[in-house]
């Protein structure tokens, strides 16, 4: 896990940078004075703020901060004013999680906004403030993310020196064919069921079970992901537990050592949070055991019933999305392929121009794209590769395009340095490489009847002696062999037993 591949380092950077964001946030909290409460939900916040605002521009991340508070202290207001009346608490907890829930479909900022919403209520349930706080926790959440935005967008921009590419969008579609519509369906029934057992199991920690089923639904978009996610979460909170049990307990809220550990669980919520959705609970799971030993009520029997809450979520969770308007693996997975296959095309496409003399184009900006296309598709396709799958053919498939999508995108890092290069040069066999890895691309994407005339793409002066020429055609021909691959395990019964390549 902690050898993961990491890029430029990007992930301890910002790691790094969350640890002294929420530091900052909490200690300006205490230097004012303010309540324990008042730090534990200002570090909240200033946590929600760097670790769900993505935006794929510093500017854009800036103004979707600026609005976490618009969303956030209302719905804040609106839990600590029904506190003393449950049956409209709940009912207002499950309009944030289905508002929270639909506003995936505005894309990064509408994510991160419906999160922090949804955690404010959490936050609600989870220090159950008096009314008359709702001030001094309002103010902390204020400087919090005054405090991390300085360090986000002022001391340590790391996006401003390494932009990130803008995420994939979600998938489309109209009413309910939209995924995010039919998981804001899927997610407030999840909640509701796992708010209505959770309160059978405890009156004053039920909302660790709605926590639990709502956040198995964020980044998933099929009902395999789902499941897949929700067993990863309690396998995280069963070894968070476990550590909390031999850390947070004996402690006992020590406050020098407590908030040391804090520091370093928010390191690891960071750090793992892209490579192992287990690993980040696991942390998280810690992290709550510690505030609550600094809230002065930790004690084993409250870290089993955090298990058997976790599990209620869980178990809530599955049975949603297996029964409301179910969105298959199959029919996630094959939207997100296509969308990387027709990202092939479109660098294959930049690259053959850049060659051509086009300085204007660049295939780099679409090799991150494609990147992060994968990155879906992997994992939309993690349910069909797990250990746990049963169903052989379908895994064998599904490894087997992988590894062939893979291939694509070697290939395609390879085809943009070679454009890179300002003394490469294009021929016509360049032209008819790239026109053979649109045609390949069109097959797998599109019905015969609705396949597109392929226009070529504009040729300079041959060079057939530059050794750029050469390298390209050679990324050329291992995208048309991988395409070539891809037909056989995307257009074949998925049943069916794969024949060997």
């Amino acid at each position: 896990m902690f050898v993961a591949p990491d890029p430029g380092l990007l992930r301890l950077r910002t790691s790094l940078r969350a640890v002294v964001g929420v530091g900052l946030a909490v200690g300006t909290a205490e230097l004012c004075g303010l309540s324990l409460p008042a730090s534990i939900i200002g570090g909240l916040a200033a946590l929600l703020a760097l670790f769900v605002v993505g935006d794929p521009t510093v500017r854009r991340q800036a103004v979707t901060t600026i609005l976490l508070p618009a969303v956030g202290l209302p719905v804040l207001a609106l839990a600590t004013a029904l506190h003393g009346s449950p049956e409209l608490r709940d009912a207002a907890f499950l309009a944030v999680v289905f508002g929270g829930v639909y506003a995936r479909r505005f894309g990064p900022r509408g994510h991160a906004l419906g999160v922090f919403a949804f955690m404010m209520f959490f936050a609600a349930q989870f220090l159950q403030p008096a009314p008359g706080r709702l001030p001094e926790l309002c103010a902390a959440v204020l400087m919090a993310l005054g405090a991390s935005s300085a360090m986000r967008f002022g001391v340590w921009c790391i996006e401003r020196r390494t932009p990130p590419p803008a995420a994939p969008a979600p998938l489309g579609g109209r009413g309910l064919a939209r995924p995010t519509t039919r998981q804001a369906f899927q997610c407030t029934l999840a909640c509701a069921l796992a708010l209505a057992i959770g309160q059978g199991l405890s009156d004053e920690r039920w909302y660790w079970a709605v926590g639990t089923a709502w956040w198995i639904f964020v980044n998933t978009a099929s009902r395999g992901e789902t499941l897949i996610r929700g067993f990863r979460r309690v396998v995280g909170t069963v070894a968070g537990i476990a550590a909390g049990l031999v850390v947070a307990v004996p402690l006992h809220g020590v406050p020098g050592p407590t908030a040391a550990l804090v520091a370093v669980c928010v390191f690891g919520i960071f750090y793992t949070a892209a490579p192992s959705y287990s690993w980040m609970m696991f942390f998280v799971t810690v992290m709550a055991g510690l505030l609550y030993g600094l809230l002065g009520v930790l004690h084993p029997g409250l870290l089993a019933l955090r298990f058997e809450e976790t599990v209620v979520g869980a178990l809530a969770a599955a049975l949603s999305v297996a029964a409301v308007l179910p969105i298959t693996t199959h029919a996630a997975t094959d939207a997100w392929i296509q969308r990387a296959l027709l990202c092939v095309r479109q660098c294959t496409a930049e690259a053959a121009r850049r060659l051509a003399g086009d300085e204007a184009s660049d295939p780099v900006q679409r090799v991150a794209e494609l990147e992060l296309l994968l990155g879906r598709v992997r994992t939309s396709l993690a349910p069909l590769v797990h250990p746990l799958n049963p169903l052989k053919a379908r895994k064998a498939r599904a490894r087997r395009v992988l590894e062939l999508l893979d291939d694509c995108a070697r290939e395609m890092r390879g085809l943009a340095e070679v454009a890179a290069d300002p003394d490469a040069s294009h021929d016509a066999r360049l032209t008819a490489a790239c026109l053979r890895v649109a045609a390949a691309v069109e097959a797998l994407v599109a019905p015969a009847e609705h396949r597109t005339a392929l226009t070529s793409v504009p040729a300079a002066e041959p060079h057939p002696h530059h050794p750029g020429v050469e390298r390209a055609l050679a990324h050329l021909h291992g995208l048309e062999t991988a395409l070539a691959g891809l037909a056989a395990p995307l257009r074949s019964n998925p049943r069916a037993p794969l024949a060997s390549p």
